[in-house]
């Protein structure tokens, strides 16, 4: 297969069915602050995104990864065709769907954005970390700053005039962000001199946007050691002029590019600030050192993003699977497998390959469940500030608990899902001339950035679990309690609603578990060698009961079809989906739990020569 051939496909009417169907788009949509917006202008969007992600995003896919970027003269050139799609990105308005008005964009609520984001990043995972990350360094911007950057940076950030960037990692500090090196120092005229080395930069230099606005954490001279000490500046690769134009070089240099793994179309960079001492910056807002309380507003949309990436990527694996499960032609069928003279059967009739075309589908539409479900919180809390403030911190309560759930499970499973689908194609799909190899690659890069896994699983169990005095994790453990008991004795689904309480019980017990040695020093390590299994399990609750939700819908809405309806086969799908991850899944929610139990220390116990004598 050669480069510039599209192979994005999904299917929008699985993003409907949960959009609509399931977390009620159009009760959300058609009240303030989403006057304007109802299914029919969300199915118009939507569709038109797809269109695009399939005639300009997904041929450039494949050239992105065999292409990549490259460095002349200092600066990035991304790979052919990008530039273009950058211009037609924000001339057609993609990623100032939910933005609001007031900076140019169209308001809608998050719900929708995040299916957009789905359809984008699927096609071309690479090319949309560019706007994506100047859409979260603008939102920053946006809350943070004064009322003049925000004039200045926002909306030229949004309509993709400018880019924009996170500058944290360093050489000698990847995680331990507090280590940082990156020093400002205070100028008469109220700006500051940034200088200091950045590392991973996504995006970190480009030729489609006129300028490239940096966010960097930096520490001032004399502030705090650690996290306390950092401030948050507005850092352009181009200074502006008095008429906001871009003017001459701010001092901020490309170092190098990084050859990677997967995700080469995306330029991440050492960027180098101020080696001439001429690098000029301005504080985010009027405070100093309140740095990471800014950064961590876009590096929760950051995580939401990943999650965003990893069902995308999936998603486009999966079809890409099922479409070729169904041509590919291999043995004959189980039934006559010692019969030498039976036709040759399509191998989606192999069970093993059915087995493992249904693992993907079913973990697909639960975590794209648990996206839409995190977005469908934020709009629900922004709606009712101000007019019910106790349903307000409800919702704002479920995002931050579900965000770390998002990040981690979606990257994880993506990875997983995407290898899963070349053990689909044989030894075709371990070759480039199909995109499940590529899709595989790009999709292991996402359990590690914007917070690995392990900093998701801490984040859940030492702060979010605790947050309001455990009532967030309470009120979701009480909504998914609310919906066993309601259908428990299900004809159809009692079995797997039981399992699904089953499991709710052993994640109970284990949160209280955890919540012990947090209360014993002697236990603390217990902690972060069990947290990653912890995040496992309440994520596999929640897409469990999701799947289940949905599963119950369908069933309703098929009862209404007559036989020959279409859509009959489709909530037959959903159906099987649930029943298959009930079965199959969950059941390892309450295995983790006997494991918590047996307190295993090993990994601490062991000694350093011991594990290895070399």
């Amino acid at each position: 297969m050669s480069a510039g051939i599209n192979t994005y496909k999904t299917d929008l009417r699985e993003i409907f069915f949960t959009l609509f169907e399931q977390f009620g788009f159009g009760q959300v949509a058609g009240q303030a602050p989403f006057e304007a917006w109802g299914p029919d202008e969300a199915k118009a969007v939507l569709t038109e995104t797809y269109r695009f992600a399939r005639e300009v995003l997904g041929p450039l896919n494949s050239v992105g990864d065999r292409e990549g970027c490259r460095v002349e003269n200092g600066a990035v050139y991304t790979p052919k065709g990008f530039k273009d799609a950058w211009k037609k990105l924000y001339e057609q308005g993609f990623k100032t769907v939910a933005v609001s008005p007031e900076h140019g964009g169209q308001g809608s609520p998050m719900m929708l954005q995040v299916s957009v984001e789905e359809l984008l990043s699927g096609a071309n995972t690479a090319f949309n970390m560019y706007p994506g990350l100047a859409f979260g360094a603008a939102e920053v911007i946006a809350e943070c700053g004064t009322p003049a950057q925000q004039k200045q940076f926002v909306e030229r950030m949004l309509n993709g005039t400018w880019g924009g960037t996170m500058c944290l990692t360093e050489p000698h500090a990847g995680s331990d962000v507090g280590a940082a090196k990156s020093t400002a120092r205070r100028n008469p005229d109220g700006t500051y001199n940034i200088r200091g080395t950045k590392i991973f930069i996504s995006g970190g230099d480009h030729d489609m946007a006129e300028n490239i606005i940096h966010l960097v954490l930096a520490r001032i001279d004399g502030a705090a050691p650690g996290t306390k000490g950092l401030s948050l500046f507005i850092v352009p690769k181009l200074r502006i002029n008095a008429d906001g134009s871009s003017g001459e070089s701010n001092d901020v240099g490309v170092g190098s590019i990084e050859h990677k793994m997967g995700i080469n179309g995306s330029a991440t960079c050492v960027i180098n600030f101020g080696e001439n001492d001429k690098c000029v910056g301005e504080l985010v807002g009027t405070v100093e050192h309140v740095g990471m309380s800014q950064m961590f507003k876009m590096m929760n949309g950051a995580r939401i993003a990943v999650g965003i990436q990893g069902i995308g990527l999936a998603s486009a694996a999966y079809y890409n699977a099922l479409d070729y499960a169904k041509d590919r032609k291999q043995g004959s069928h189980f039934t006559k497998w010692k019969d030498p003279t039976a036709p040759r059967a399509a191998i989606i009739e192999h069970p093993d390959v059915r087995r493992m075309l249904l693992d993907i589908k079913a973990h697909v539409e639960g975590i794209r469940s648990l996206v839409i479900k995190l977005a469908m919180h934020l709009d629900k809390a922004r709606q009712l500030a101000g007019k019910d403030d106790d349903a307000a911190t409800y919702h704002k309560g479920q995002v931050e608990l579900l965000t770390p759930l998002v990040k981690a499970y979606s990257s994880e499973q993506a990875f997983r899902l995407c290898a899963q689908a070349i053990q689909i194609y044989g030894g075709a799909g371990y070759i480039q001339d199909y995109p499940v190899e590529q899709y595989t690659r790009d999709s292991k890069i996402f359990s590690i950035y914007e917070g690995t896994t392990h900093i998701q699983a801490m984040d859940l169990v030492g702060r979010k679990m605790g947050q309001a005095g455990g009532m967030h994790f309470q009120q979701f453990m009480g909504d998914v309690g609310s919906f066993i008991e309601a259908h428990r004795e299900h004809a159809v689904y009692g079995e797997a609603v039981k399992s699904l309480a089953a499991a709710q019980e052993a994640l109970m017990a284990s949160a209280m578990v955890v919540f012990g040695w947090s209360q014993d020093g002697s236990k603390f390590p217990l902690i972060p060698l069990s947290a990653n299994r912890f995040l496992t399990m309440m994520s596999e609750v929640a897409v469990g009961w999701l799947l289940l939700d949905a599963a119950l819908i369908a069933e309703k809405a098929k009862a209404e079809l007559s036989a020959g309806h279409p859509d009959v086969a489709f909530y037959e799908g959903k159906k099987y989906s649930a029943l298959w991850y009930a079965r199959n899944v969950l059941p390892n929610v309450e295995q983790a739990a006997k494991l918590l139990t047996i307190e295993d220390t090993s990994p601490m116990d062991i000694s350093d020569a011991a594990f290895a004598t070399v």
